[in-house]
């Protein structure tokens, strides 16, 4: 196997600056003639109490908004094969669309020492393997203060194991992220189900695999649309490959589907594992060049699959760059 000496790949759909505050004061014009009407409307109908209705929940020039997200649209039913559970049987698909009140983050926001910007770090294993190392970077720059959300051997093809979508609509609106970072690794190259747990498409195998990539495809959507909704910003780590043939060629149908989520929106940064851990062949590396010290270390876990603590920290750092970039874009001094 190679050692891979790849620079850091990522895919950023970013605008210029002067575009990105032109957005955002556009975005707080609606928002004040929104909140001026909705509050003259209610102050019309009860009086001076429409005041103290809105200001325990609103933050800066903040208003309510409706976002739906729907869990995922595929009109394709199959049975299941392989890794899949045996002898499931074709069910309706998932059509779960969740309607909700969500604030508007206040995009005009400078990050600063006294009021830094808020992260939140959210996905499956690999979430919790980079994530402490980069809250640690991001904290040395006193800009930005991280929650850290995650859940061993979940994803978003098996929402009846764990249902993202549903913890995300439930913990959004209160932590009220400045950016966002997602990743689901491994646990989703299966077959997906729907919420009561049936097989609805079958585990993807190279060929084709129009089904799985629609229905796959429109859960990621669904989730990127709402976590980059109101201002925030997404970071979408993608997942490295693996040391058995097989399995990479499930994850590679993955990666391609969430690569094309995230080039179809302009406030979704992909982050691209797949590339940085490969070898100068393309193929998978156990070795990589470290570029805090300029040495080639073994970055993967014993599974093939994972980083260890080379890789992650490794990850972290390139992700951390992705986020400086995004924080000057936001006016932070750094």
């Amino acid at each position: 196997m190679s050692p891979g000496s790849r620079q850091t790949q990522i895919t950023r759909r970013r605008v210029s600056k002067s575009t990105y505050w032109v957005r955002r004061l556009l975005a707080l014009v609606v928002v004040s003639a929104v909140l001026f009407g909705g509050y003259a409307a209610v102050g019309a109908l009860i009086g001076d109490d429409a005041n103290a209705v809105t200001q325990d929940n609103l933050v800066g020039s903040s208003t309510l908004a409706t976002v739906s997200l729907t869990t995922a649209s595929s009109t394709t039913a199959s049975s299941t094969t392989g890794s899949s559970a045996a002898g499931s049987e074709s069910a309706e698909t998932i059509a779960a669309v969740t309607t909700l009140p969500l604030l508007v983050a206040d995009v005009s926001r400078v990050p600063t020492a006294a009021d830094p910007a808020k992260l939140l770090i959210a996905g499956d294993s690999d979430a919790g393997t980079f994530g402490p190392y980069l809250e640690t970077l991001m904290a040395k720059t006193g800009l930005v203060t991280t929650t850290l959300d995650y859940k061993v051997s979940s994803g978003l093809a098996r929402p009846d194991f764990y249902d993202w979508p549903s913890h995300f609509q439930s913990t959004i609106p209160s932590r009220l992220p400045d950016i966002v970072i997602v990743t689901f690794g491994g646990n989703d190259s299966q077959g997906l189900t729907d919420l009561a747990g049936t097989f609805i498409v079958d585990q993807p195998n190279g060929n084709g695999d129009a089904a799985w990539r629609t229905e796959y495809g429109n859960r990621v959507g669904g989730v990127m649309d709402y976590l980059s909704a109101d201002g925030r910003t997404l970071i979408w780590v993608g997942i490295p490959n693996d040391n058995n043939p097989d399995v990479t060629l499930k994850l590679a149908v993955q990666n391609d589907v969430v690569k094309a989520e995230a080039a179809k929106r302009p406030n979704v940064i992909f982050v691209d594992t797949w590339s940085r851990f490969s070898g100068r062949d393309g193929n998978w590396a156990e070795y990589v060049i470290d570029p805090r010290d300029g040495q080639g270390k073994d970055v993967r876990a014993d599974d093939g699959f994972h980083l260890n603590t080379n890789g992650a920290e490794i990850l972290a750092l390139d992700i951390a760059t992705v986020l400086r970039n995004e924080l000057i874009a936001r006016g932070a001094a750094l």
